[in-house]
C-alpha cells in the first residue's frame, strides 16, 4: 500500500511540475505576439520603445533564453525583440521549410520588413551567429551595431561539439533527443549552461524541453542540427558582415562555456573580425539566463557610443 501510495504522490507531483511549465511559458508568450510570414505563424518577443535591439537565438533554445536580456534593454529605453526561428521555440514547424542557415535569415528579414524595422542592433549567438551574419550581409546599410556572443566566425571550418554531433545522425540523433527530458535536462543545463543556477527555477529550466519539442517532438531540430550550411561561399558572405564595415561591434563570451570554449572561438573572434577585445563573463554557454544585465548593458554602451545621449 505505501509503494502505491507513493507513485500516485509521484505521479500528481509531475502533473503538477508540468502545469507550472506550462505557466512559465504562457508568461513568456505574453511578452510577444505572433505574425503570419508567408504562412509560417512565427512569435516575435518585442518589448520596449526605442532603437531596436534585435537577437537571433540559437539551438536547442529560442527567444525564451533572451527574455530577461530584452527586458533589461526594455526598462534602459530600447526596444529588445526576438523572433523564434521556424523549427523552434512558439513558431510553427513545417514539414516542407527550408532549415538551412541562409535561408533562415531571409525569413529574419521578412519578418523585420513585417515589423517595419529598418535599423537595428544586431546580438547573435549560437547558430544565431551565421543566420545573423547573414542577415547583416544582405542589410548593412540598416545594421547600426554588431554582438557577438558565443558563437563561431569561422564556419567553413566547424565541428560541432560532442555533446552535439550525434543529432546529425539518423537514429542516434533521435535517440538522443528522446534522452532530453525533464529528468536529465536540469543536469545538461548546468554542465554546459551556466556557473550557477541557483537564481533560475526548476519549472523555467524544464521550459526549454518543452519549447524543443511542441508539437513536432523536436523533428525540426534534427533538420536544423542536419542542415549546417559551412560553403566556403557562404563563409564569404558572412566575413562581409565582420571586417571593414561601418558599424561597431564586440564579443562577450561566456568565458566557461565547454562547449564554444572561448580560447578556441574566442581567438578565431579577434582573428576573423573587427574585434579588439572579448568582454569574458562568469557563465557558461547560456549566458543570457546568468548575466542577462551585463550583457544588455553592454549592448546599450556601444549602443550609445554612436549616438551619445
Amino acid at each position: 500500500m505505501a509503494f502505491l501510495v507513493e507513485e500516485i504522490l509521484g505521479i500528481l507531483g509531475r502533473i503538477v511540475m508540468a502545469k507550472n511549465v506550462a505557466i512559465v511559458i504562457e508568461e513568456h508568450e505574453a511578452s510577444g505576439y505572433y505574425l503570419d510570414i508567408e504562412g509560417v505563424k512565427t512569435f516575435v518577443m518585442d518589448q520596449g520603445s526605442g532603437e531596436a535591439v534585435l537577437c537571433v537565438h540559437g539551438v536547442p533554445t529560442s527567444s525564451f533564453l533572451y527574455r530577461k536580456v530584452v527586458l533589461d534593454l526594455a526598462e534602459k529605453g530600447f526596444r529588445g525583440i526576438c523572433i523564434d526561428l521556424p523549427g523552434l521555440g512558439l513558431s510553427d514547424r513545417p514539414e516542407n521549410f527550408d532549415y538551412r542557415f541562409s535561408n533562415f535569415a531571409l525569413f529574419l528579414e521578412k519578418t523585420l520588413e513585417r515589423l517595419k524595422i529598418s535599423n537595428f542592433h544586431l546580438v547573435v549567438h549560437d547558430i544565431g551567429g551565421p543566420i545573423g551574419f547573414a542577415l547583416a550581409a544582405n542589410n548593412l546599410e540598416n545594421v547600426q551595431s554588431l554582438t557577438i556572443l558565443n558563437t563561431m566566425v569561422d564556419i567553413a571550418n566547424f565541428t560541432k561539439p560532442f555533446v552535439m554531433r550525434p543529432f546529425e545522425f539518423p537514429v542516434l540523433g533521435e535517440l538522443e533527443l528522446k534522452c532530453i527530458t525533464h529528468l536529465t535536462w536540469p543536469v545538461m543545463f548546468g554542465l554546459m549552461g551556466v556557473v550557477n543556477s541557483e537564481g533560475i527555477s526548476s519549472e523555467e529550466i524544464k521550459a526549454y524541453v518543452d519549447l524543443l519539442k511542441r508539437q513536432d517532438n523536436g523533428k525540426a531540430f534534427l533538420k536544423i542540427m542536419r542542415n549546417f550550411e559551412q560553403s566556403e561561399a557562404f563563409q564569404q558572405l558572412c566575413d562581409k558582415t565582420l571586417k571593414n564595415v561601418d558599424y561597431p561591434m564586440q564579443a562577450i563570451w561566456g568565458e566557461k562555456d565547454p562547449a564554444l570554449d572561448i580560447k578556441r572561438y574566442g581567438d578565431a573572434v579577434l582573428k576573423h573580425t573587427d574585434v579588439k577585445k572579448i568582454h569574458g563573463l562568469n557563465s557558461k554557454h547560456l549566458l543570457q539566463e546568468e548575466v542577462p544585465q551585463e550583457i544588455a548593458d553592454l549592448i546599450i554602451v556601444q549602443a550609445r557610443s554612436i549616438r551619445p545621449e
